[in-house]
């Protein structure tokens, strides 16, 4: 499934050691080196991505993939930009002569994730590409080769990851404080507007999955640190609201993983639905609150002895928006500058779109 910039800029006119290691000094770097970033599509998430850019100490904005010029010079005259580092999606492979470019962020439509990679692979340029990182597992497994082959990094575009409570929340579980880990409930969704780009399958590849649901199904494997292995899943559709012709409204899934632990998921875009996940062990339970830019809060409970005392927390963030972003782009930055793996590459985005696609199968859909 494969559709033009040109045809989505019409439609859209209608319509965890990673947080350890971004710390770390520069390793043979001047600390004036700064990482240039040309930013490919100039929506919502790009905002986020440029202003924890300009906030971060690593990285800048050297330049701008758009189909709209007029949007791209008020952007580029913001950061900073030159206009002959705005780009055309028809002549965005120029940015192969722009020395001032160092990587890419992808921030496309999901459809759009494979072709723009690639293309900015073959141009020379790293890749940080937005999550889910493509509409197929065949897709994914070519963005992989295509930076493999030019010898540049590929990050996808996992915020949750850097966020101090999430990281939190993986070392209370990894300790053992919680005992063995029997189950986890988790949960994302919200009520999309009409003519979003989302509820277009040719745009998005799937529904609320794609989109919302990802964290909850990414959630699942950094708290157990393991690979679902058995799924069972349940969509729903009311065919009579427009925005459900082309995608599935509610999904329900279960994972099961090796260690025997349950996973039970669900997302919607037909509803406001709290994002959370919730753990449950032998030894007392925990919650985390919420995968959105800010606003995240830990509560827990559990015991080293059963006849013990709780031991309890409940603690918020106070972080605020494009904190995550920082420490995202910060993380890819210094593994350009000291030619470390990313800790989300590509191969973390392909399994998460191999597991999506055993969902659908479960639920009797169809991925892309």
């Amino acid at each position: 499934m494969t559709i033009s910039r040109r045809e989505f800029s019409k439609m859209s006119a209608l319509g965890l050691a990673a947080h350890t290691f971004s710390s770390l000094p520069l390793v043979g770097q001047s600390p004036a080196k700064k990482i240039g970033y040309c930013v490919i599509g100039l929506g919502r998430i790009a905002d986020h991505h440029m202003r924890g850019i300009a906030q971060g100490s690593t990285s800048t904005v050297t330049g701008l993939v758009s189909g709209h010029r007029d949007k791209a010079e008020k952007i580029a005259a913001q950061y900073g930009v030159p206009k002959e580092s705005i780009y055309g999606y028809e002549d965005m492979d120029r940015i192969r002569e722009n020395k001032a470019i160092d990587a890419v962020i992808v921030c496309l439509p999901n459809s759009m994730h494979a072709e723009y990679t690639i293309r900015s692979a073959k141009a020379g340029k790293h890749v940080l590409c937005e999550k889910p990182m493509a509409v197929s597992v065949a897709e994914c497994e070519q963005m992989i080769a295509a930076c493999k082959a030019a010898d540049v990094k590929l990050m996808i575009a996992y915020r949750m990851h850097f966020e101090p409570y999430t990281l939190k929340t993986i070392e209370m579980i990894r300790s053992g404080a919680l005992g063995s880990v029997q189950a986890i409930d988790s949960a994302n969704g919200f009520n999309i507007a009409k003519g979003e780009w989302r509820t277009q399958r040719a745009l998005a590849g799937g529904g609320p999955l794609m989109d919302v649901g990802i964290y909850c199904l990414n959630a699942t494997r950094y708290l157990t640190g393991e690979e679902p292995v058995a799924f069972t899943a349940v969509a729903t559709s009311n065919k009579n609201d427009e925005r459900f012709i082309d995608i599935e409204e509610n999904l329900s899934w279960t994972m099961r993983f090796p260690s025997g632990t349950v996973a039970s998921c669900s997302t919607t875009y037909g509803a406001q639905m709290p994002s959370y996940a919730k753990v449950f062990g032998s030894n007392g339970w925990l919650e985390f609150d919420n995968f959105n830019y800010e606003g995240q809060h830990l509560t827990a409970s559990f015991r080293k002895d059963r006849n013990g005392p709780a031991t309890k927390i409940d603690e918020a963030s106070t972080l605020h928006d494009p904190s995550q972003f920082v420490d995202q782009v910060d993380h890819f930055s210094k593994c350009i500058l000291q030619n470390q793996r990313p800790s989300t590459p590509g191969e973390e985005g392909l399994r998460d779109i191999r597991y999506i696609e055993s969902i659908y199968k479960a639920a009797g859909l169809n991925l892309g």
